[in-house]
């Protein structure tokens, strides 16, 4: 990367993160191209420079949450879904601490900008996402384990909720409670006190 390239890179990342502050505050219709700039202390002809509207730098923000996520996971576990329908069924187990821990650091380390994406997650085109999520990785995941196929949204539905809500009340208290602590109930809660599956076990 030259120096033009990281310096517009800077400038990206300071209008991605000033365009979530202001989503944490108010909603999209209201925020104005003037705030983002003061909020990242750019001008507004290097807004237009990049952007022609809100819309295209939300996609960018919403591009930069997904990357600043997967960055807290190892290239191998990011890769996980090129291997779904030939790996050991242990392998599938996504409530352990190989996942849970980059999963609850991430939401440690970015509470208000986790808390943001959380409630703007249409705009941010996330259900997108997940809805590709689904396809490619819990489908199949589903489908190995001999889930019904018109079953697999309900059993999502029930893990996914349960989980956020868990995770809810952790942002509720600030994150005080320690990432160890929050994925060991969460593992409670999926597998019960005594089946309770560690990276030891698997």
């Amino acid at each position: 990367m030259n120096r033009s390239e990281s310096k517009y890179f800077n400038t990206a990342i300071k209008m991605d993160l000033a365009l979530i502050s202001l989503l944490g505050k108010k909603s999209i219709e209201y925020i104005s191209v003037s705030e983002i700039c003061t909020l990242a202390g750019v001008n507004r002809s290097t807004f237009y420079l990049h952007y022609e509207n809100i819309g295209e730098l939300l996609d960018e923000a919403a591009r930069y949450l997904l990357d600043d996520f997967l960055s807290y996971f190892s290239t191998d576990t990011r890769s996980v879904a090129l291997g779904l329908r030939d790996c050991e069924l242990k392998e599938l187990m996504f409530i352990s601490d190989r996942y849970l821990t980059p999963y609850l650091l991430y939401i440690k380390d970015r509470k208000r900008v986790f808390a943001t994406a959380l409630a703007h997650n249409k705009i941010l085109g996330f259900e997108n996402v997940y809805k590709q999520m689904f396809e490619n990785i819990f489908d199949p995941i589903l489908d190995r384990f001999g889930y019904p196929l018109n079953d697999r949204k309900y059993v999502m539905a029930y893990y996914l909720n349960g989980i956020n809500a868990i995770i809810l009340e952790w942002l509720r208290e600030d994150c005080c409670r320690e990432v160890g602590e929050i994925a060991k109930i969460i593992s409670v809660c999926i597998y019960g006190r005594y089946g309770i599956l560690t990276e030891k076990q698997d």
